[in-house]
This record gives C-alpha cells, structure tokens and sequence, in this order.
C-alpha cells in the first residue's frame, strides 16, 4: 500500500494551504504545450462538479480545445461559471496531468476567469514557453491590465477530487490526485500578517495566494480565503462523485484518489 503524506495544499488557480492525507505519483510534466483534448462530457461533469447542485444547471460551462482554447460550451442563466483548470501559470511548466475543477460568482467570472482563458490560449498558441507565460501574466498585473474582484464573491471547489500542486509555493512542483472540496473568499491584496497569523502555520483561516508569491511583494490581486467543508459534507460528495470517480480514473489512472483531506472542524 502507497505510504500517505500530510502536505499542504494548494486548489486552482490553484493551491490551498491546508493539510491533507494524498498519495503522490504518476507525475507527468512536459515541455508540449499541448494537452490533450478530454471526452466532453466527462469535462462537463467534472467542471460541473465544481457548484453545488442546485447551481449546476443554469451555470455556463467552459470547455478546453487543446488547439485554441477555453470555449463556451453552454451559455447559463445564473452568472456562475465553472470549467477545469489544465494550467497553472505561477509554477511556470506545462503539464499534462494538472485538472482542477473551479467554478466563479459573476464578478470573479468578469475578474479572475480572463487570466485563465488567456493562458490557455497562449499555451495552445506554442508561441510561448511557460516562463514567458508566467512572465506576461505577472507583467500585465502590474500593468493593471487584470483587476482584482471588486466586491466580495465566491468560487465554489466542491468537486469530489482535484489533481494538484501541493504546495502554495512556486518552485515546488509536486502534483497529487486528493479530496478536499472546499469554497473560497476573494480577498485580493490580503496577507498572513494583516489576519495576524504566521505564514505558513497551521492555524485558520487559511489564505491562498500563489500569485503574491509570483509576483514577489507577498501579495496579489487573485488570493482567497478558503473554507473547506466539513467531514460529514466531504463524505456525502465523495459518496455522490463514486460514478464520476470511476469515469476520471478508468480515463487516467492518475485521477485515482488514495487518501482523504483532515478535517478542520468546520
């Protein structure tokens, strides 16, 4: 049986900081810039995943064509979108193994969902490397050319597994398949120190900020507050996802979850 490690981790756009039991493995990462395209209906479940039920069938869904793009797939009613996250600009690589499921309220939709779509387009271009990437993302929010949420929102992670970086920190790039669905706050520009926490303890809440540390100033536009949920919810997502679990592992053998988060007390 595969040794479990308590790690912390990071969700979508990204990471979270926030300990977990995962097994690590089938690591794959590449220097091709394309991906492969997935069944289209296994990424519209699993981005799907990502809402709370009774916000799955007015929401717009986002498919990725490894050629071109994100695409809108189904236009939706409700201002929430969702879609997986294939590439993580902050860690500055193309990998072929990195799906995270992430859904936005209007205004992160309107904020936070350009610097995905962008990325993926510049990675399907292969015109750029993932250093010029991450070097034209980080450029263009010092630039103000992406704008932080302007008003407080959300952005549900509730998907029954995600495959990840470990870490919140660029340059470890440690990726695993785990549990842990959660939501988030936006809480752009916030830092450890103004909540009055020691970056890196293990105390809540927690804040996620990958894009602070790419831009090296300790904070950015794109951070959250992240609660996830308790153990009796995580349960009855982990026990409603077995079909969608099953469809994931039998398409990539890495999608198989062996461990599940801690709870936290939520």
């Amino acid at each position: 049986m595969k040794n479990f490690a308590i790690i912390w981790q990071r969700i979508t756009l990204c990471t979270i900081f926030i300990f977990i039991i995962a097994v690590e493995g089938f690591a794959q990462t590449t220097n091709n810039s394309k991906l492969e395209k997935m069944p289209t209906d296994l990424e519209t479940d699993f981005a799907l995943s990502a809402l709370p039920p009774h916000l799955r069938n007015a929401a717009t869904v986002y498919l990725l064509d490894p050629a071109k793009g994100y695409y809108i797939a189904r236009q939706g009613t409700n201002g929430f979108v969702c879609f997986i996250a294939r590439t993580e600009w902050e860690w500055a690589e193309f990998r072929d193994d990195v799906a995270t499921p992430i859904s936005y309220d209007e205004e992160g939709a309107k904020t936070i969902l350009p610097v995905y779509l962008d990325v993926a387009s510049m990675r399907a271009s292969s015109k750029y490397s993932p250093a010029q990437v991450k070097d034209t993302i980080v450029a263009r929010i010092k630039r103000g050319y992406y704008q932080a949420p302007s008003r407080p929102g959300i952005s549900y992670m509730e998907a029954p597994m995600m495959r990840v970086y470990t870490s919140n920190e660029p340059g470890n790039n440690n990726v695993a398949s785990v549990s842990m669905p959660h939501y988030m706050y936006y809480a752009p520009y916030l830092t450890y120190a103004e909540l009055g926490i020691e970056s890196g303890s293990k105390q809540e809440p927690f804040l996620v900020n990958p894009d602070a540390n790419a831009l090296g100033d300790g904070k950015g536009p794109f951070e959250y507050v992240i609660t996830p949920l308790n153990e009796a919810e995580t349960l009855k997502i982990r026990e409603s996802g077995q079909a969608l679990l099953k469809r994931l592992e039998e398409y990539k053998p890495y999608f198989k979850v062996d461990g599940i988060m801690s709870n936290h007390g939520h």
